[in-house]
């Protein structure tokens, strides 16, 4: 009995997090199938494990092991890095008792409110982050800056040249900023004003 309320626990949690936080902001389909199923598989070695005479340190070094392996074989970004990683410790946290406790269910819910707050769309929603290839090749970083500031319409809070290529005349860069308003662009201003004086 007890055994089913804690798989009921995970189940709930991990249900929870990638159906009701996760897939409604992100919509990726795979990551939630890995999501489900690294969690549940967690929970059913962890569970195993925990009552037998196996190590449950050579267990959890193998998780380790193939966790890191699995982020390695394909990229996902840094949020969903949280996701997975909050799956693991979902499944781990239900299958090491053997019972469900108040510890256990309230460390689950934190790992959840955790991620909700944390990713929310409301949360730092003007700040962006891209990967910019311009036609220039730009040696003076703050003429790269004010060049970028315009480009995308926002305030640059960080920028990092990847690569600077010379010979084709191109930049590589990696941009941090705040997304501003939408203004006119610069040439349509004076045909604007001479509308306006017609």
């Amino acid at each position: 009995m007890q055994q089913l309320m804690i798989i009921a626990a995970d189940l709930a949690a991990i249900a929870v997090l990638t159906f009701c936080v996760y897939f409604p902001r992100h919509h990726r389909r795979d990551l939630v199938v890995a999501f489900l199923g690294v969690n549940v598989g967690v929970l059913a070695v962890s569970m195993v494990l925990s009552s037998s005479t196996v190590g449950l340190g050579l267990g959890l070094g193998l998780f380790g092991v193939l966790s890191i392996i699995r982020l390695r074989s394909d990229e996902i970004a840094q949020h969903e890095i949280a996701y997975y990683f909050s799956a693991l410790a979902i499944g781990l946290l239900a299958g090491l008792p053997e019972s469900v406790s108040m510890l256990t269910a309230g460390l689950m819910l934190l790992i959840i409110a955790a991620l909700y707050i944390g990713d929310h769309p409301r949360m730092f929603r003007r700040h962006r982050q891209q990967t910019v290839r311009l036609d220039v090749a730009h040696t003076d970083e703050e003429a790269l800056r004010s060049h970028l500031e315009v480009l995308l319409n926002g305030r640059v809070t960080n920028l990092s040249i990847k690569q600077l290529d010379l010979v084709n005349d191109t930049t590589l860069v990696e941009v941090r900023y705040v997304a501003g308003r939408a203004q006119a662009p610069q040439e349509l201003v004076p045909r604007l004003g001479q509308e306006t004086r017609a």
